[in-house]
């Protein structure tokens, strides 16, 4: 059989006069984490047109496709669902406030009268990106904390701190792996434990945490203990 005589060169022959093209326009840009590059990068939103093609020529509509976001590094294309992912800036800036926040209910619950709870404190929340932050800027933090919810020491969990925890933790949790989310719960212990037993307001505001980042009671409970035990 002669080359392209057979059915892969009729098949050939006939892409090359019939085939589909895609116009992209583009509708909006802005910074994503790209799966593709593994970072931060710039992207564009992309809407096409189809069109059916006549030896190369678009000559039929075939109906729109899209969006997609396509990244200006690498020119991979992605469903608009990878703008859901945070940016490796923006993660860590949630992170970061999530620690912060943690930290201030904590002390809330009874810890601000003590040192050691403050230092304990402190240090975590330099850990997490606030380079800046000193045990005197956190208890006075808690003392506006309170003032705005109306809370005072040893009080549970009252519904406006429930609110800035789950404010901060939320949006953060469902791009935690189970570490990272027993470890934010893990510093929140720590910072308890720093001046002594649990008391039950603080065991109230960790559960809060707990419910907050998706660990279940069972896994709550069980961080709590461990954390009482001496690694």
């Amino acid at each position: 059989m002669l080359p392209g005589r057979g059915r892969d060169g009729r098949a050939s022959r006939c892409a090359r006069i019939l085939g589909t093209r895609t116009a992209w326009t583009p509708m909006g840009d802005g910074e994503f984490f790209c799966p593709g590059c593994g970072g931060d990068r710039n992207y564009q939103r992309l809407t096409g047109r189809r069109r059916f093609t006549l030896l190369g020529v678009p000559v039929v509509p075939r109906g729109e496709t899209g969006p997609v976001v396509e990244c200006a590094a690498c020119a991979g294309r992605f469903g608009t669902e990878v703008l859901d992912h945070p940016t490796s800036t923006r993660f860590s800036a949630m992170l970061r406030d999530a620690v912060h926040t943690v930290a201030l209910a904590v002390l809330a619950a009874g810890g601000a009268g003590s040192r050691t709870a403050l230092h304990t404190a402190a240090v975590a929340v330099r850990a997490a990106g606030f380079d800046d932050c000193t045990e005197e800027q956190l208890h006075a933090l808690v003392e506006a904390l309170e003032a705005d919810t109306g809370r005072f020491y040893e009080e549970p969990c009252v519904p406006g701190l429930a609110i800035e925890l789950h404010e901060a933790l939320d949006p953060l949790a469902p791009h935690l792996a189970a570490a990272g989310r027993a470890s934010i719960l893990l510093t929140g212990a720590r910072i308890a434990l720093a001046d002594g037993p649990y008391t039950a307001a603080e065991r109230d505001v960790l559960a809060t945490v707990g419910a907050a980042l998706t660990i279940c009671a069972e896994d709550v409970t069980r961080l709590l203990t461990e954390a009482r035990t001496p690694s």
